[in-house]
């Protein structure tokens, strides 16, 4: 038989992680608790199991909670299961990639024992990553015993766990920033300097797209030190200088990030020259 699991939150990420645990066999969704009856048919709908539930109080009793609540909502979700239930033996996560494992505390000292697992990946079209989940990355960590529970019940749905220090989690999740969103800003820096030298904005984004393809893959393929290139990795600092001060009389915020870009640059560059 398999595991029972209640679902406290059901958002794209709740959704489709239920989805895929029921279609799977992994768990049994009993309960769905959401913010109104009717987004807890809805997900039940999209989920294709489960119950409904009127509150937390009114939740059966679950081998498995899964708190898929924003973040500033994890701590009063679990304050209030653990008010409403006997989590003795229980195993209680959250998803979020930003808070650690010890948001669950409470849940943690009614005798549950706890674990973060973030799938690392956007869930903006839930239906394509219900489709396509196999080989998406999670971030695990917490207490063994839930892992040892959870890590087979991921795996059985195509995700491939990676354990993180639960201490260093928000710098883990500024990876993912960094990784993304930071990437597209300086990306559009880019594109609105080329556009500032007189170059139409659809002409900018294909002069930017091959050395942005490009510089990518070369990260991926080679490692960052490697990939480098350009005025900072040739040691030509007046260059630098040059383009700074042009870009700090054009916009000022625009020559401020690249300002803030340039010492992490030379860094790199000095492990350039180190590993050649």
């Amino acid at each position: 038989m398999a595991s029972s699991l209640n679902l406290v939150g059901a958002g794209h990420v709740g959704r489709v992680l239920g989805r895929l645990f029921a279609q799977h066999g992994v768990f049994a969704l009993h309960d769905v608790l959401t913010r109104s009856q009717s987004s807890a048919h809805a997900a039940i709908g999209f989920i294709g199991a489960g119950r409904a539930a009127g509150s937390v109080a009114a939740m059966r009793p679950a081998r498995v909670w899964l708190l898929a609540v924003s973040d500033d909502q994890i701590a009063p979700a679990c304050a209030a299961l653990a008010e409403a239930h006997d989590l003795q033996g229980a195993v209680v996560l959250h998803c979020s990639g930003a808070r650690a494992s010890n948001e669950l505390q409470a849940a943690r000292a009614r005798g549950a024992l706890v674990a973060s697992v973030h799938p690392v990946r956007s869930f903006a079209d839930p239906d394509a990553v219900a489709r396509d989940f196999g080989g998406t990355y999670c971030g695990i960590e917490g207490d063994a015993e839930a892992l040892a529970l959870l890590i087979p019940a991921f795996e059985a749905i195509g995700a491939r766990t990676v354990a993180i220090d639960a201490a260093a989690k928000t710098v883990y999740h500024a990876a993912a920033v960094f990784a993304s969103n930071y990437l597209v800003t300086v990306l559009d820096a880019a594109l609105r300097a080329y556009q500032a030298a007189g170059v139409p904005e659809d002409v900018a984004r294909e002069l930017a797209r091959p050395l942005a393809s490009e510089s990518m893959a070369n990260v991926f393929r080679l490692g960052p030190a490697a990939a480098l290139s350009g005025p900072v990795a040739r040691g030509d600092m007046a260059t630098v200088a040059r383009q700074q001060d042009a870009l700090a009389a054009w916009d000022a915020p625009t020559g401020a990030l690249y300002a803030a870009l340039v010492p992490p640059t030379e860094d790199l560059a000095r492990r350039k020259r180190a590993g050649n």
